[in-house]
């Protein structure tokens, strides 16, 4: 069966690591018919949340009206959401982080987004693979408490330079997540 899948990528980097895995998943996911919609963060205006509570009141996601109203209603309407994005100083990047929080509105308005899958990509400079635990634990913790099912994770440490992804399976692995929908 067809989905509606949402990619939401963090880099801003656009020949990056991360951005490498997530055109592997999203040529995949297409070639099994799914419908993906992609939105790059970084080349987003997306400001944080200002937790004025006054979500969807507007007849937009959020009173301060930037990018995140075009992306809310794909999110609505999606069957699952992926979220591709690089470590940055052991967190979630800030140019992602908006989106991430201004899922907020979904709850605060209490639109039922529950029943999505969920998954992520994320890729890290160092070799520890708990370095990628500032991106992972919130995405897991957000999807639980949106009541979205995490499908799969893509975490692959030891990339920095643009490139680095093709000494890994990274790319590989982000087409068998593809799989997976």
């Amino acid at each position: 069966m067809s989905k509606k899948i949402v990619v939401i990528t963090g880099s801003p980097r656009k020949n990056g690591n991360s951005f490498a895995m997530t055109d592997a998943f999203i040529q995949v996911a297409e070639a099994k018919g799914h419908q993906v919609t992609r939105f790059d963060a970084a080349m987003k205006n997306v400001g944080g949340c200002h937790a004025c509570e006054t979500c969807f009141k507007t007849g937009k996601a959020c009173s301060f009206d930037d990018d995140f109203n075009t992306i809310a209603p794909a999110i609505q309407a999606a069957d699952a959401v992926v979220f591709t994005t690089p470590v940055y100083w052991y967190s979630i990047p800030a140019q992602i982080k908006g989106v991430i929080d201004k899922l907020f509105s979904f709850v605060v308005a209490g639109k039922d987004i529950a029943g999505k899958e969920c998954a992520m990509i994320v890729c890290c400079e160092e070799e520890d693979m708990s370095v990628m635990d500032g991106v992972r634990i919130p995405l897991e913790r957000s999807a639980a408490l949106l009541k979205w099912k995490m499908a799969g994770e893509v975490l692959i440490p030891g990339v920095l330079n643009v490139g680095d992804i093709e000494k890994t399976d990274g790319c590989k692995q982000a087409a068998a997540l593809a799989e997976k929908f």
